[in-house]
């Protein structure tokens, strides 16, 4: 049904337009039974009301006209047939008033009072029930709105307390250290390094960003210091190790790498492990022998050594073959470089070579006077040199070299001798007093 003032589709049920508000006009639905019975009761009436005929004639009369018309003419029913017709009508009206339609598809029967007050109830109920939705949605989207606002203020209050804690926090402090560095305020970098490592003393990386601070103003003793009292209170924070391995590394102090990790424990070596440089193997224990020896050194790395007492650096000599220890004491010191660079700790061996002496040396022949020539001989044993003199004096390396059989001199002659071996061991002077008289 559409609205007669604005055109607008009307639901069914509703007696008021949903958006102008007029009255809906109702019109009854054709009926033919109620032509029937108006014809049925009227004519009923009309026939109480009609003058009845005076003669035979006049009834005769009556009745031909009766037959005479039309068949839709009225006539009087029984009190049956109207309780029929009525009883159908009303089977009809419900069935119209079910449907919303009648048999014949006409418009709606008009509803009594009691459906139309019914419905207006139901339209105000239905009117009240949009209203009370609209509400209560407007209600949701007001406490949504408030739960937004609620949500953004904890956001906010959220972040604020974040960035504050952050910069309160271990990395925080460092950031603000690494800016200070970077900016060459030293003071105020050294200030917030040491408030970080106050914060956690655990972690090497304000350790390090303190020995840079130190580095720039070359303090380097005050950097290596704040390292070696970290690790003797944490000797277990490898983390602190490999930090002051770096630094002398970075400050061309790499032998001094081998002595901080002497002694350490097995765990911190295993973490340091490529730092670690093993001191060179010796293949003799170091002692006294009576022979020329050859010693023999292995390691990880390329070897450096000294015989000299001096301490090996990677300028000393590289060894490449086995030392030759010869007569007398010889110190050899040695290092061992591995690949990273860094020399093992010092590893020295002491030995000392004693070779016998020869006594003094044989010469011929004996002590006497001869009356005719005679030649003085020395007996020199492999290894050894023989000087000697004729006056009496001690002979030395600075006297005449014995390279053969002498002739001895005419008249008296005190001749001494003495053997010089490679090293410079002189052995004990042979004297012999000769007179040689010609005849």
């Amino acid at each position: 049904m559409k609205c007669a003032n604005c055109g607008a589709d009307i639901p069914a049920g509703m007696l008021i337009c949903p958006d102008c508000g007029t009255e809906v006009q109702m019109v009854p639905d054709y009926n033919p039974l109620d032509d029937v019975l108006t014809r049925e009761v009227k004519g009923s009436v009309e026939d109480v009301t009609r003058p009845l005929p005076n003669s035979s004639g006049q009834v005769q009369q009556q009745r031909n006209r009766s037959r005479q018309q039309p068949q839709n003419s009225t006539r009087v029913l029984s009190q049956g047939e109207l309780d029929r017709i009525r009883s159908n009508q009303m089977r009809t009206s419900q069935k119209s008033n079910y449907r919303g339609r009648d048999t014949v598809g006409e418009e709606r029967i008009r509803p009594t009072r009691r459906d139309t007050r019914a419905q207006q109830t139901d339209y105000r109920t239905a009117d009240e029930r949009r209203r009370q939705k609209a509400l209560r949605m407007q209600q949701a989207k007001k406490k949504r709105r408030n739960t937004m606002i609620v949500v953004m203020v904890i956001l906010v209050a959220v972040g604020i307390s974040g960035i504050l804690l952050y910069q309160n926090s271990y990395s925080g402090t460092l950031n603000k250290a690494e800016k200070a560095y970077q900016s060459s305020e030293y003071s105020k970098a050294i200030r917030y390094y040491n408030l970080a490592i106050a914060k956690d003393n655990t972690r090497a990386t304000a350790y390090v960003g303190l020995s840079k601070v130190y580095i720039a103003q070359d303090e380097l003793d005050k950097a290596e210091n704040m390292f070696l009292n970290a690790i003797d209170s944490q000797p277990e924070n490898a983390d602190l190790y490999e930090a002051l391995a770096q630094f002398y590394i970075k400050t061309d102090q790499a032998d001094k790498i081998s002595g901080t990790l002497d002694g350490s424990s097995k765990n911190v070596l295993k973490e340091m492990s490529d730092y670690v440089s093993d001191m060179p193997e010796f293949s003799l224990e170091e002692g006294t022998y009576t022979e020329v020896q050859q010693v023999s050194l292995s390691g990880n790395g390329k070897i450096y050594y000294t015989t000299d007492g001096n301490e090996p650096t990677t300028d000393s000599t590289l060894y490449t073959e086995p030392i030759l220890i010869e007569d007398g004491t010889v110190v050899i010191k040695a290092i061992c470089v591995n690949k990273k660079g860094i020399p093992s700790l010092v590893a020295t061996k002491t030995y000392q070579v004693e070779i016998p002496i020869e006594d003094a040396p044989a010469v011929t022949p004996s002590t006497g006077q001869y009356t005719s020539a005679t030649q003085i001989s020395i007996t020199v044993p492999e290894g050894y040199t023989a000087y000697y003199t004729m006056d009496n004096t001690t002979p030395t390396t600075a006297s005449t070299q014995y390279t053969g059989p002498i002739d001895m001199p005419e008249g008296q002659t005190i001749f001494s001798a003495i053997l010089v071996n490679k090293n410079g061991k002189t052995t004990q002077v042979t004297k012999r007093n000769y007179v040689l008289n010609l005849q």
